[in-house]
């Protein structure tokens, strides 16, 4: 069945007319904490708009090693590798906070991209913030200490969750992180020591925003800003980007 509105931010950018005939298409489903949506080389069958919760694109190594690349929530769509008329799945996609979904076949998908020359725009854009994310992480993870990466993360995860509440193990972070889970509870550690969090388990909360971005440095805010200029606004504060 299809959907009348949706909580889907990237969707919400296209004009009304152009939304409100795409919607029927669209079929809404849960995704679930934990899930894998697809591994790597997987017929990408479906794409999907997700409207509430965070889930994460993972490399995965020979040897089985993980490293997540990219993040998302209500802000945009997966997998761009549609856009891109690819047929199978670079990454393992993942959910870490589930909710609503809406997913569309890809067939129907790339027929919707061809009659709407609007949604096409807009999804090459997205998926222009998307290189731009992925290259933001592999430089952060050459150039920067594991709690700047750390505090970019916290941030990516804050933009887009609801509340100061993230719900984020030690376990998952050092997929994040690429890094060992006894060096992502040290870096904890020391951004609770600065204010900017509190740990709980399983749970971070953020205290300090600001102080977040100032430990993140320039690892955070480059991709982001240009979600902003290109698209339009997904997060709870602006940050400054010089350029």
């Amino acid at each position: 069945m299809g959907v009348s509105s949706t909580g889907n931010r990237l969707l919400r950018a296209l004009p009304p007319e152009e939304l409100e005939p795409l919607l029927p298409q669209f079929e809404r489903v849960q995704v679930q904490k934990g899930d894998i949506l697809w591994s790597v080389g997987h017929p990408l069958d479906f794409v999907y708009f997700p409207e509430a919760g965070l889930s994460s694109n993972v490399a995965v190594m020979s040897e089985g090693r993980r490293i997540e690349v990219g993040c998302f929530g209500q802000e945009g769509m997966v997998s761009t590798a549609s856009v891109l008329n690819a047929d199978r799945a670079p990454h393992e996609l993942m959910v870490q906070v589930g909710g609503p979904w809406l997913r569309m076949a890809v067939g129907t998908f790339r027929e919707a991209l061809r009659r709407s020359p609007a949604l096409h725009d807009l999804l090459l854009r997205y998926t222009h913030t998307v290189m731009m994310t992925v290259s933001q992480t592999a430089m952060s993870n050459g150039a920067y200490t594991v709690e700047e990466r750390l505090a970019r993360w916290i941030l990516m995860a804050h933009d887009r969750l609801e509340g100061d509440e993230l719900s984020l193990t030690h376990d998952f972070l050092s997929i994040m992180l690429a890094t060992q889970r006894s060096t992502v509870t040290l870096a904890i550690q020391a951004l609770e020591g600065y204010g900017a969090i509190q740990a709980r388990r399983a749970l971070i909360i953020v205290r300090d925003r600001g102080m977040l971005c100032d430990l993140a440095g320039n690892s955070y805010g480059p991709a982001e800003a240009a979600y902003e200029r290109l698209i339009g606004p997904f997060r709870k504060t602006a940050v400054p980007y010089p350029g």
